[in-house]
């Protein structure tokens, strides 16, 4: 298997917290809505020994960032979030700098569980605000108004130092001027972050079902690319350019922990369903754990995890992982630490035929990014440097 690289990359945390008030028709998350009261502490104790299973195999590894998400982290009690913030400082070193992000929801913002937050040490909110219009927004499902959601980030960017929210665009109907002056709206409320989506048709969700139906109209190909057109256009414009294919920020304001993923480095996930990356020795290991709540609780009790993948990665495996997450930055990716991943050098005839067609731009020596163009087509691209 291939050297250790994945320092370059950073180290982060991600615990998943699986609870929603409700299940959005577009999302196909690991989310669940329970009508019992969850037992908080229950779970915080379970975070607690999974963090431990996960310490054990990361020993001497300085976080860089960790990611409460779900599901509706803000779902949780300030002291529950504090109890897993503890325990991931009791068993790790925290970097000077470590930026600590919660999701928060817009209906479950209240500026007292807020303080708590940020007492417990969160410094990053993300709100999934996802439309600035009520219909749209009872369209997505979501249990917020407009007004609810414009209250929320003013609450939030009083609290945290740093915020993003996220919209989703290229909804039914919606034309694109109204998206140019909702997204111009929400720039002129963000403070230097915003992830912003194209409305995607996922198997298995409610959505899916009406599409197939033919009861949602959605934008065609052509449409859903001048969509995103515009979105970068307008950010540019107004000083959040994209450094990734659906985040934009300003300059130094990027969401590190998103970019421990991009930049392929090392992340422990912990809680029901989530996902991992670790180098164990020279092996890259992929770790999954139990997608079911409650059958994740029962098995951390008893085992003291949840996990029920550990599994080496190969050479092949590593090297296409390495161009799907970072091809999608606009920083690009070093073309040595692809060949360190994967044991070989991409084909240079295939790269340069990609640099013929203006599907990537070399960035200086042995660096190269998808170009606007090739974000379109972005699996083709990386199959094409992966053959």
């Amino acid at each position: 298997m291939a050297v250790n690289q994945a320092s370059d990359g950073g180290f982060g945390i991600y615990v998943h917290w699986p609870f929603c008030a409700a299940k959005c028709p577009y999302c196909d998350f690991n989310s669940h809505v329970r009508h019992q009261p969850v037992d908080q502490a229950r779970f915080a104790a379970a975070f607690e020994r999974e963090l431990s299973h996960f310490a054990e195999m990361t020993q001497g590894k300085v976080v860089q960032s960790v990611f409460l998400g779900g599901g509706t982290p803000s779902l949780m009690e300030p002291a529950t979030v504090e109890r897993v913030l503890t325990a991931i400082s009791d068993r790790w070193s925290l970097d000077p700098g470590v930026e600590i992000s919660l999701e928060a929801n817009p209906t479950s913002v209240e500026a007292e569980r807020f303080k708590g937050y940020r007492a417990a040490g969160v410094n990053r909110v993300s709100l999934g605000v996802q439309s600035l219009h009520d219909n749209d927004l009872k369209l997505l499902g979501r249990l917020h108004d407009a007004a609810t959601a414009r209250r929320a980030i003013e609450t939030a960017r009083a609290t945290f130092p740093r915020l993003s929210f996220d919209l989703i665009y290229a909804r039914p109907n919606q034309t694109l001027a109204q998206w140019e002056a909702e997204l111009k709206d929400a720039i002129a409320l963000a403070a230097d972050h915003l992830s912003l989506y194209q409305l995607t048709i996922e198997e298995g969700t409610p959505f899916y079902t009406l599409y197939h139906a033919g009861k949602l109209t959605m934008p065609d190909q052509d449409l859903g690319a001048e969509f995103y057109e515009l979105t970068q256009k307008v950010t540019e414009a107004e000083g959040l350019p994209a450094y990734e294919v659906s985040n934009h920020a300003k300059p130094g304001a990027e969401c590190r922990h998103n970019l421990v993923y991009w930049r392929y480095g090392d992340y422990v996930g912990v809680g029901p369903g989530a996902h991992g990356r670790l180098s164990v020795g020279v092996n890259r290991m992929a770790t999954s754990v139990e997608r079911h709540p409650e059958t994740w609780l029962e098995a951390v009790e008893q085992n003291g995890h949840g996990m029920i993948e550990f599994s080496g990665l190969n050479e092949e495996e590593q090297g296409d992982e390495f161009l799907l997450m970072g091809l999608r930055l606009t920083e690009g990716i070093d073309l040595k630490r692809y060949q360190a991943f994967a044991h070989r050098s991409v084909d240079p005839k295939r790269l340069n035929d990609l640099l013929e067609h203006g599907m990537v731009e070399e960035l200086g020596e042995n660096r190269v990014r998808a170009t606007r163009e090739g974000f379109f087509v972005l699996d083709a691209v990386v199959a094409d440097l992966a053959a």
